[in-house]
């Protein structure tokens, strides 16, 4: 029998971060001796965490009063994920950028990037499980609905504005390194919410490939070539960059 949505779905969300964060412990416990294997575990765990619990509030968008709580719900649990998921990057994008300037070697990255893809799919089938038990009224339908169509623009200027919130992101992320942590995760977290703001109604304002596949796999399926152009390929172009501004024309001062 379905039961109320918001709380529920906030109920579904905590116990995700909740065990999330036993797994990272239980690995950092076990694994340290196995580099490649925690490294990989890290990263699966962290971006699970963060797809499992967007596929949930992506149901949550027409929930009164819109869109205050819907962006209220995105800054609480991007501060949420920034304080519990220290160390990971939990997008291809993030890891792309320090693999470019030679900070991680291309075997680590590639294996984060698996393992961020694996979470992307586990996730989405975790959470379609969730759904199909309908225990919460805004689960009912979810898994009728096929594609939803997040692209409400043309492809190009899909394209052009993952690529800019991308490079906005990112240089964001770099700038900010230098500010004190607890403070950080909300100007993160705030900036998100504004992207979200900007572009939610017409990309879904997620520059982040493997969060896009665990969000909208059947929109791949069904337009691939669209799909991975403006949210796997602009998204990267945008890192990539980042990154030669970063470290080429305006290299860090020592």
């Amino acid at each position: 029998m379905a039961v109320g949505g918001l709380g529920s779905s906030l109920l579904l969300m905590s116990g995700v971060v909740v065990s999330v964060g036993l797994c990272r412990r239980l690995a950092r416990r076990r694994l340290r001796s196995r580099p490649l294997l925690f490294a990989f575990l890290l990263e699966m765990f962290s971006t699970f965490q963060i797809c499992a619990c967007t596929n949930e509030l992506s149901l949550l968008g027409d929930v009164e009063p819109k869109p205050h709580t819907a962006l209220t719900l995105t800054y609480g649990f991007t501060v949420l994920h920034g304080l519990t998921l220290a160390g990971s990057t939990c997008n291809p994008c993030g890891t792309l950028q320090p693999m470019w300037g030679g900070g991680t070697s291309l075997g680590m990255g590639g294996l984060k990037i698996a393992a961020q893809f694996v979470a992307a799919v586990l996730a989405r089938v975790f959470m379609h499980f969730i759904w199909s038990l309908e225990m919460a009224e805004t689960h009912l339908g979810a898994l009728s609905q096929g594609c939803s169509s997040p692209m409400q623009t043309t492809e190009m200027q899909a394209f052009c504005i993952e690529l800019l919130f991308s490079v906005v992101f990112q240089l964001a992320v770099l700038r900010a390194e230098s500010v004190n942590p607890k403070y950080r995760v909300h100007l993160i977290a705030l900036l998100v919410t504004m992207l979200v703001y900007a572009g939610g109604n017409l990309t879904g304002a997620i520059f982040n490939p493997a969060l896009a596949f665990s969000l909208h796999a059947d929109c791949f399926y069904g337009k691939f070539l669209s799909y991975s152009l403006v949210y796997w390929l602009a998204p990267c172009l945008g890192t990539i960059l980042v990154a030669f501004i970063w470290d080429e024309i305006f290299p860090r001062k020592s």
